[in-house]
């Protein structure tokens, strides 16, 4: 069985608030949103001699940037659990189970953030300081993001772009479920890769 994180919400969350925060704005802070139709939150696993890759298919986000503390964000999302798709109908199943995610007693991945460090000189790239909270276990996290940038779209939407990424031990949240195969090793991977590919628009009611 592969495993899959919520990183993505995670990830999301992440990527949108690195997005506001190094989106020129006006002088108070503003609110900016994960367009789910233009977002993809991506794991890989190990898996046997491979890596699985699968996606959370719902989410949402949103992240409060002040243009005055350029090292500070209010970042906070949510991810459906049972959204899971690797492409494995049975394998999915298997995921949203006890042995994996146990989506009726922990139906959402949830991730805040609130602070940047490591911001380059032209602030393109930055760590992104928080917590997530999977399986019902909450650890810190740090990603990786990247800025790809502003424009307005043909409807007079502002938009942001971002990638982020980061890696997780799963046991970390206390998803150890495995098979020992007979060569000793086991049959799925702890760390799970995270690639988050974001786009954010700002909330016309700020």
């Amino acid at each position: 069985m592969t495993r899959s994180h919520p990183a993505f919400a995670v990830t999301m969350t992440v990527a949108a608030s690195l997005a506001s925060l190094l989106v020129a704005g006006p002088a108070s802070a503003t609110t900016y949103s994960v367009d789910l139709a233009h977002t993809s939150v991506i794991f890989k696993v190990r898996h046997l001699v491979s890596k699985a890759t699968g996606r959370f298919a719902k989410f949402q986000g949103t992240i409060d940037i002040d243009p005055d503390k350029r090292d500070a964000v209010k970042v906070t999302g949510s991810i459906d659990v049972a959204s899971i798709d690797t492409e494995e109908p049975k394998r999915d199943a298997h995921l949203r189970g006890a042995d994996f995610f146990d989506v009726a007693r922990f139906p959402q991945i949830t991730f805040s953030a609130g602070s940047l460090s490591e911001i380059n000189a032209d602030k393109t790239k930055a760590r992104l300081h928080g917590d997530i909270t999977i399986h019902g276990v909450t650890k810190p996290i740090v990603l990786d993001v990247e800025w790809l940038g502003t424009v307005t779209d043909p409807w007079g939407n502002k938009k942001a772009g971002f990638d982020a990424t980061t890696t997780l031990s799963r046991k970390d949240f206390g998803l150890t479920w495995n098979k020992t195969l007979e060569t000793g090793g086991l049959l799925v991977g702890d760390e799970i890769e995270i690639e988050l590919h974001v786009e954010v628009g700002e909330d016309k009611a700020n």
